[in-house]
């Protein structure tokens, strides 16, 4: 973490100077630059982006009287705690989580199928895949995270509590072409006060509004999918057991067929039950609603049986139906408009995907929906990037959507089967080891690394791709050890990115050393410094610190004491600031020491080296090599303005 750069300020440091002219008062403007309906996963992480930027006027509205109190999902992949790293939340995460380190599987005895025995258990993440650990922290908490950042934002960024959405009109032409209609809710629930409907001008609305999403009924975008006519209960705990697996996330298959997903919860006590009950009358529009919490809890007994539960206190429960939907598009843009208007309109979270608890991925899609949209929107609005990188947003997130939707089935499936009887395989049924087969496939997914986006303006093709094999273009850039070379301080060089909406550009030296006149990385350095067609220089604002838009960083090959930072060319000692002071964090090399050699780990090619250039939202956009000038231009050329 950087401060000081323009002069010394006691206090916290994560407190950023407030941008004058940017304090928020109880009324809404008449007119916004983003709308944001909604302060649930995906509309907290767009909001906390979007606050980092004091010419970009952003507000929340929710229905809600305040922030949300009790947690609805929990589960936090290993990538989101990464996309956290970038809003600098990632260590306050952890250390409050509960860590999902192994996955116990349960199935009916063979000897006495009324008794449930432990069938198998398996590591929940694999070896390498991420340097965090999928963790369980309420939705409540993870908002509350994003709240703090915001309101230490430069524009201290709060949400208007108290305002729902009933309506959304696009003109065709204007400053601020989205009028958005609001009314105060009498108790957070959407309960019209009898107060006077409000009117805002919007050049963007977001709608994270949930599965009844005003603003997506608003624009003509529909759900669809199906229903599955079976419910499943799920409350946390404190409860007094003698199952042994409490402590671990644990998939229980009853001889009767019921089933549990047990999910330890932060603090060491709270767990979180997920109960099988049973298939739902689909003409019976009450079903659900005759569950109570004493009958959730007697299908667990059930189902756990021989085992205990004593349920001493229920924090919060609820009775879902599973199943799943998707929007046919997430903005406002028709198929046959597409390329001939900006969309205006965006939908993200639950408004536009919907589905069971079971996979754990419904706030983790919908905190990167709104993590994939935000620079994007910052960009537009500053006039860094054309408008049309706003369409890439549907495209990208709505493909993601649709993985998720056919892999929550897949588990779901699982999770609902009835346990295979040996004594009657004409009944059909799933025995304990395929469902723990399914569950182990699916673990890129469920930790968050099944997304690979395709080729488009923002990600390139994979040509080079062979000169850094461990950063495949499209899917997220693979965090690994480091040392940076001023201070010889170890890190993992994935850490150095923040939420600030600009793009990394990570050059992996070849094998000359930096001071060797044939140093293809002192040649980049060079260009980028130098060539009128460098994009540092093209679309740097004048007078604006020479990273503001780029960050470039390099990695050697040597150690970090067989050079120093007198060696380095001068583009990666930039100067900034009102005071020209240099930053000296731009260079690193191996933690050789430590035997975790990032050449090797992420299979980056010594001959040649390479540059892997990163979007704002940490997926690899292009790898190139260290010569490739032009190419590197003309990427950036085609998705940046100036």
């Amino acid at each position: 973490m950087q401060f000081y750069l323009n002069g010394y300020r006691p206090g916290d440091p994560e407190l950023q100077p407030a941008a004058p002219g940017r304090e928020q008062s109880g009324r809404l403007p008449e007119t916004v630059d983003v709308l944001i309906a909604g302060s649930g996963p995906a509309g907290l992480v767009l909001a906390a982006q979007l606050a980092q930027f004091p010419g970009i006027t952003t507000r929340v509205v929710e229905r809600r009287e305040g922030p949300l109190q009790l947690g609805q999902a929990d589960g936090v992949a290993c990538r989101t705690v990464e996309m956290f790293g970038a809003f600098g939340l990632a260590e306050k995460l952890v250390r409050e989580a509960y860590w999902v380190n192994e996955t116990s599987f349960w199935g009916p005895a063979e000897s006495d199928r009324s008794r449930i025995v432990r069938t198998g258990r398996v590591q929940d993440v694999e070896d390498g895949l991420s340097e965090y650990p999928h963790v369980i922290v309420n939705q409540a908490r993870m908002q509350e995270y994003l709240l703090g950042h915001m309101r230490k934002s430069p524009t201290r960024l709060e949400p208007d509590y108290g305002l729902e959405v009933t309506g959304v009109d696009v003109a065709s032409s204007g400053d601020y072409p989205v009028a958005v209609t609001l009314r105060r809710t009498a108790d957070g629930g959407g309960m019209d006060d009898g107060g006077p409907e409000e009117t805002v001008r919007a050049r963007y609305v977001v709608g994270c509004d949930g599965a009844r999403s005003a603003v997506r009924r608003s624009v003509g975008i529909e759900l669809r999918g199906d229903a599955r006519n079976h419910a499943w209960g799920v409350m946390d705990v404190l409860a007094v057991t003698d199952f042994p697996d409490i402590r671990l996330k644990s998939a229980i298959q009853s001889g009767s067929g019921g089933s549990v997903l047990i999910i330890p919860r932060e603090g060491g006590y709270l767990v979180r039950l997920y109960v099988d009950l049973g298939d739902l009358d689909p003409a019976d529009r009450e079903a659900r609603r005759r569950f109570t919490q004493e009958s959730i809890v007697e299908a667990a007994q059930r189902i756990l049986h021989p085992y205990t539960l004593q349920v001493k206190d229920i924090a919060w429960w609820s009775v879902y139906e599973v199943g799943q939907r998707i929007a046919d598009r997430f903005d406002d843009v028709l198929p046959a408009e597409r390329g001939k208007r900006v969309p205006r309109v965006f939908i993200a979270g639950d408004a536009c995907h919907t589905h069971s608890a079971k996979a754990g991925q419904g706030m983790n899609v919908s905190m990167q929906d709104g993590f994939n949209l935000g620079w994007k929107l910052a960009a537009v609005l500053e006039g860094r990037s054309p408008a049309s990188l706003l369409d890439t947003y549907s495209a990208e997130r709505r493909a993601i959507a649709q993985e998720l939707i056919d892999f929550d089935l897949r588990w779901s499936t699982a999770m609902a089967a009835k346990p295979k009887d040996p004594a009657h395989p004409e009944a059909g049924g799933m025995d304990a080891e395929e469902r723990q087969r399914l569950f182990t496939e699916g673990g890129r997914f469920t930790a968050g690394f099944a997304t690979d986006y395709p080729p488009n303006m923002i990600t390139g093709p994979d040509t080079w791709e062979h000169l850094a094999k461990g950063y495949p273009v499209g899917e997220r850039f693979h965090s690994a050890p480091v040392i940076r070379l001023a201070d010889a301080k170890p890190l993992q060089l994935g850490h150095v990115a923040e939420a600030d909406g600009r793009w990394r550009i990570y050059a992996f030296a070849d094998a000359a050393g930096p001071a060797d006149p044939d140093s293809r990385l002192a040649a980049l350095c060079r260009f980028l410094a130098e060539a009128k067609d460098s994009p540092v220089r093209r679309f740097t604002p004048a007078g604006a610190d020479p990273d503001a838009v780029f960050d470039v960083r390099a990695v050697f090959q040597q150690g970090h004491r067989d050079f120093s930072v007198a060696d380095l060319p001068p583009f990666l000692l930039p100067r900034k600031g009102r005071f020209g002071l240099v930053d000296y964090e731009k260079a690193f090399t191996p933690d050789l020491k430590s035997g975790q050699d990032i050449f090797e780990m992420r299979g980056i090619d010594r001959e040649q080296g390479a540059i892997v250039v990163v979007r704002p939202d940490q997926y690899v956009a292009h790898v190139l090599p260290l010569h490739a000038h032009q190419k590197l231009a003309g990427f950036f050329a085609g998705i940046m303005t100036g």
